[in-house]
């Protein structure tokens, strides 16, 4: 009964304890549970929705669409970059680029010997949309690019299904025709774990930020794709970001789903409060607002309780960070001797994207920022054009509430100085602080180092802009946050800050108003919940972020607009190039057992075809063709079967490689580490393995004298074409 209930938890995807034993984890409950966990990929072909690559690039012809992609690879980014807003604090692109000659991608040997002649190019988008049609791209479009396969390897979210599709881009080179498919989820999550985009940490030495790996692509003498060679580490630093965040999404779309419960009117009302709420702290610029009773009721305490019968252990999330390498650490001097070079490619296991990830956080509903890490999550589902919208549409609305508050100040320099130090306090809960800037009796601007109001409003870094005078030298300004009208902790706009100097020049009075707009938001809000799009605007689906928007809007009075994408909905359906390959159940994978002429095959075939029967050559498809052909495949590739069937013998700590399949996935098969190390299905393909490469050479295979030069020395898998 112990050893059957380990089993439904790997399944299920509960997290167990570094150091211990499915077994044991599951006698010590409550456990966490993945949030996605690595061994249950989901189907290869979404359901609904098309990934955001899709979209952005669907041309329509008629009735019918089909995705068409720039070339060369400088004009697809630069059809990127015309879909997102430039950031005028910096000065990197908002579509991000590295060049990583030396990497772990499946691509990672297909330059050889010439890597820093055909590096691989990662690209990630950061940047926001230009505009509310535009497709909301931040943190959910990556591009891994190899000139010498002619292949774009993408991950890009699907919004209405909640999840990064993996699709690859094949023939993209000059003269070629690019088809675009679905890729195996399977063989992506073996690194890919958390079903998301994945990167290195600092310090990014695989990267051009490396002063090694830059000039050695400079002396290559090769132009890029426009991509500057010599670059610190701020765009590899940017990506690293994307990808943390980009990982957090898994989480707040099933908080979203899950967490207020099904699909009853109480869960509706759940999850219309979290909405309301997301947007308030969206307008706030993320500060805390103090939760009140109306949200204790229709929200925080519903989830409570749903969240702790779910998940009594919380939720683990996966981690996207895999550990820094620097592949010429111990190389003074790149050589030319090809072998001498391919060996550098070799990545050891303890720095292999397949080695199995401890969790990267774990969310716990009685935790105190749990509330805050779930709005913070949805947040970021609203994109930058739609909070400028939002503040244009409150802006114009009358009949608003206003409150006005008031403290005396204290001015440093005097009113008619050129520059005005300000101190302002009240009783109240009001205090200012900052400077402003005088030419003569004329205020020409200000900054607020801090702006606290009574409710938990704490501002900094608030920009004073003048609009009018009120008095003989009373002034009044408007106060923005990063180019954003200021609004107080409880989402209402600070509509006005006057400066009242009096006679003496060094005292005076602040006086505030404050428009109680976001009651309007809160009311739209409250009608959608109780109205006839309530189960599709608040149901037990993925955050319906355009549907929400529009409806929102159109409740405000605001009229809608056009919506993003609409060519990729005359698409033909998303296909996978070749049939999927499912990695094989417990039952299946029991029957590798049976004595037949083909058991060595079938073995093979249940464990490894998700990954290497492809029509890809990485990783190799030895397992792609005929009988006859995959046993021929199967032999020239002995040699690296044998080392990694051995590996699972090997002490983690010791092993050269990491052991295949990865062991991420092998509750996918019903097994894990310990029952596969010992099963008679690996014994069995390791022995025969073993009798292939004696028969080659007369002497029984040993993993030390195999590796004596380096696993890249080893013979490849796929013959010579």
């Amino acid at each position: 009964m112990t050893r059957c209930r380990a089993l439904l938890l790997l399944l299920l995807g509960l997290a167990c304890g570094p150091g211990r034993t499915p077994q044991i984890a599951a006698a010590e409950a409550p456990v966490p549970m993945w949030v996605v966990a690595p061994a249950l990929p989901g189907e290869n072909l979404p359901r609904v929705g098309r990934s955001l690559f899709d979209q952005v690039f669907a041309v329509k012809h008629g009735r019918q669409a089909e995705i068409e992609l720039p070339f060369p690879f400088e004009a697809l980014l630069a059809r990127l970059e015309a879909q997102l807003q430039r950031d005028l604090g910096s000065a990197l692109p908002a579509v991000k680029r590295v060049l990583i000659p030396l990497g772990r991608s499946l691509q990672r040997t297909a330059a050889a010997p010439d890597y820093f002649a055909y590096p691989r190019v990662v690209v990630a988008v950061d940047g926001s949309p230009i505009g509310e049609a535009a497709p909301l791209l931040k943190d959910r479009l990556y591009i891994g690019y190899q000139e010498k396969s002619s292949l774009l390897e993408v991950i890009s979210y699907n919004e209405a299904a909640g999840r990064f599709e993996f699709q690859l881009v094949k023939d993209y080179r000059a003269g070629g025709r690019p088809r675009v498919v679905y890729a195996p989820r399977t063989l992506c999550f073996a690194c890919h774990q958390n079903g998301a985009p994945i990167f290195s940490r600092a310090l990014w030495d695989e990267t051009n930020a490396n002063p090694q790996i830059a000039a050695l692509l400079l002396a290559t003498g090769r132009p890029f794709y426009g991509i500057p060679v010599e670059r610190g580490v701020d765009v590899p630093y940017a990506i690293d970001n994307a990808t943390e965040r980009a990982n957090g999404l898994a989480l707040t779309q099933r908080l979203w789903r899950e967490a207020c419960g099904g699909d009853d009117a109480v869960a509706q009302r759940c999850r219309a409060g979290l909405f309301a709420a997301t947007l308030r702290q969206v307008l706030a610029a993320g500060q805390n607002w103090p939760l009140d009773a109306a949200f204790e009721q229709t929200v925080a305490a519903p989830l409570r309780a749903e969240a702790r019968r779910l998940w009594p252990g919380g939720l683990a999330n996966g981690n996207p960070d895999i550990p820094n390498r620097n592949p010429l650490q111990a190389v003074a001097h790149w050589p030319a001797d090809r072998a001498a070079r391919v060996a550098v490619s070799n990545v050891p296991a303890n720095f292999e994207p397949l080695l199995p990830r401890a969790t990267r956080e774990i969310w716990r509903v009685d935790a105190p920022d749990a509330f805050g890490r779930l709005l913070a999550g949805l947040g970021e589902f609203v994109a930058v054009p739609d909070r400028q919208r939002l503040d244009r549409v409150l802006a114009r609305a009358s009949a608003v509430d206003t409150v006005r508050l008031a403290a005396p100040c204290r001015i440093e320099a005097g009113a008619l100085a050129s520059r005005a130090a300000l101190r302002c306090r009240a009783a109240n809960g009001v205090e200012l602080a900052g400077t402003v800037d005088w030419q003569g009796r004329k205020a020409l601007g200000g900054q607020l180092t801090r702006l606290a109001l009574p409710g938990g409003t704490a501002l900094s870094a608030v920009e004073l802009r003048p609009v009018g005078r009120t008095a003989t030298v009373a002034t009044k300004f408007l106060a923005q946050v990063d180019g954003q009208p200021a609004r107080t902790a409880d989402g209402n706009a600070i509509r006005s800050i006057e400066v009242w100097p009096r006679a003496d020049g060094d005292s005076g009075e602040v006086r505030i108003e404050v428009r109680q707009d976001f009651a309007l938001v809160q009311r739209a809000i409250e009608r959608l919940a109780e109205g006839p799009q309530a189960a599709t605007l608040f149901g037990a689906t993925p955050f319906p972020r355009q549907e929400l928007f529009a409806a929102l809007f159109g409740e405000l009075g605001a009229g809608s607009s056009a919506p993003c994408c609409q060519a990729a909905r005359d698409l033909p359906p998303p296909r996978l190039e070749v049939p999927a390959i499912a990695a094989a159940g417990p039952a299946a994978a029991a029957q590798g057992t049976t004595t037949t002429d083909d058991s060595v095959q079938r073995g093979f075939q249940l464990y490894c075809a998700a990954c290497h029967q492809t029509a890809e050559t990485f990783p190799p498809n030895f397992l792609q063709g005929s009988p006859g052909e995959v046993m021929t495949r199967l032999r020239h590739c002995a040699p690296r079967l044998y080392v990694r069937l051995a590996m699972a013998d090997v002490a983690p700590d010791q092993r050269a490689k990491t052991p295949m399949p990865p062991e991420s996935v092998l509750p996918a098969f019903g097994s894990d580490p310990p029952a596969w190390r010992g099963s008679a299905l690996r014994a069995k393909l390791l022995a025969q393995v073993g009798e292939w490469l004696r028969a080659e050479n007369g002497q029984a295979p040993q993993v030390a004298s195999l590796l004596n030069a380096g696993y890249e020395a080893l013979r490849p898998c796929l013959p010579a074409q």
